[in-house]
């Protein structure tokens, strides 16, 4: 089955087409046909295409939106003459409802959006890639929803319980989700496929770090613990969003900058993060560049790192200690100065980096821990894409078998 896989992010979409074993499970194999990604959505973006037998696309070009984004890799997929049977969607919320890949209809996709005000940067961007998939494509070709909250369904009471008056939180479905887990479920597999460890075994701090950022606890291939919460707001420092901060400061600033709180919510997800704390941008490598000669965004970066190495001491005494610290996401794999920093003081627990391999410039899975360290570390690219893709395959495949 060829399976178009979209994945949209808060400012960009990474998408793929991959010819998926007829069974669609983990097992199953893949290879790619076309896949590229849309960069800084809502400007001039930049676009990049790749397929097998095709002219590469390598461009930037106006894209105001994820609606529009879609519509161009549709496009240029079918010009490409690279044929899609099924479309899968990366989702951010399911809420409680959706705990598994589910085939999208018109009910689905109302649910999807009831829950766009617990993720504003994301359901809302995803629905508009499910609309220009279905004007593409046509109401014939399937497509499949699949939530980045599932893969945290396995939370235990104790990390996804708030502690709120009961009733209030019974009566609104109030409890931690987590995110990203399309990704973590993309790096827990790998990571136990290049190290042997059964699914079953394997309890490690996985690290998604890009413009979004989240931690997660995963003991014995099993989600315990995570960053993320009701929203995609809790947490880490992030592109543009605060993580964690005092719940007072929404009613304090709401109260003395005389405006609501859902302006108030607007500024944590949309002005805070890197960009407010630099003032500058929410792009790392930007801060990176400047920090010799910007104060600013020195400090930004330095409360960046500290609040993901602080996630990692807390998840190891959450889990009782680990097997390795992953990191993934785009500076997760990319940025070694970010890795280094995160590590560093972290060698009374085993984690000692090797600065070589830590900086070498090599793409891919790969340890960067040091020979004999007690906690291992390792740069692990999440292919969410490839996820997505056998997610769909294997929930069509069910559908079908049913």
């Amino acid at each position: 089955m060829n399976v178009l896989a979209i994945n949209g992010g808060s400012s960009s979409i990474k998408w793929g087409v991959f010819a998926v074993g007829v069974d669609g499970g983990s097992g199953a194999a893949t290879s790619r046909r076309a896949h590229g990604r849309i960069e800084k959505i809502g400007g001039e973006a930049t676009l990049r295409f790749e397929a097998v037998g095709a002219q590469p696309l390598d461009t930037t070009a106006h894209v105001p939106d994820h609606d529009d984004g879609v519509r161009r890799i549709a496009e240029w997929v079918a010009a490409a003459h690279v044929p899609v049977e099924a479309v899968g969607h990366r989702v951010v919320h399911g809420g409680s409802r959706f705990r598994a890949p589910t085939v999208l209809d018109d009910a689905v996709v109302a649910a999807i959006h009831d829950l766009e005000t617990l993720a504003p940067l994301h359901n809302g961007p995803s629905l508009a890639g499910i609309r220009a998939c279905r004007t593409a494509l046509g109401p014939g070709c399937p497509m499949v929803a699949i939530f980045d909250t599932a893969f945290h369904a396995s939370l235990p009471e104790r990390a996804w319980r708030y502690a709120i008056p009961h009733e209030l939180a019974a009566r609104h479905g109030i409890r931690r989700f987590g995110f990203h887990g399309i990704s973590y479920r993309a790096v827990l597999d790998r990571y136990c496929a290049i190290t042997g460890t059964p699914a079953e075994r394997a309890t490690i701090v996985a690290l998604h770090l890009g413009n979004g950022c989240s931690a997660a606890a995963i003991e014995n291939g099993r989600s315990v613990d995570t960053s993320m919460g009701l929203t995609p707001l809790e947490g880490l420092v992030m592109g543009t969003r605060s993580g964690d901060v005092d719940p007072g400061i929404l009613g304090y600033l709401a109260r003395v900058e005389g405006v609501p709180v859902a302006e108030v919510e607007r500024w944590l997800n949309e002005r805070s993060g890197l960009l407010g704390l630099s003032g500058r941008s929410g792009d790392l490598r930007d801060l990176l560049a400047r920090e010799s000669t910007d104060q600013r965004a020195a400090v930004a970066l330095e409360v960046f790192c500290y609040r993901i190495r602080k996630y990692v001491g807390a998840y190891l005494a959450a889990l009782g200690g680990a097997q390795a610290v992953v990191f993934a996401g785009a500076i997760g794999e990319r940025s070694a100065e970010v890795r280094a920093r995160v590590c560093q003081g972290l060698e009374w627990v085993g984690l000692t980096l090797d600065p070589g391999a830590n900086v070498a410039a090599i793409e891919g899975e790969r340890r960067i821990s040091a020979a004999g360290a007690r906690l291992e570390a390792f740069v692990i690219p999440a292919h969410e894409e490839v996820e997505i893709a056998r997610g769909t395959a294997e929930v069509l495949h069910a559908a079908g078998a049913s």
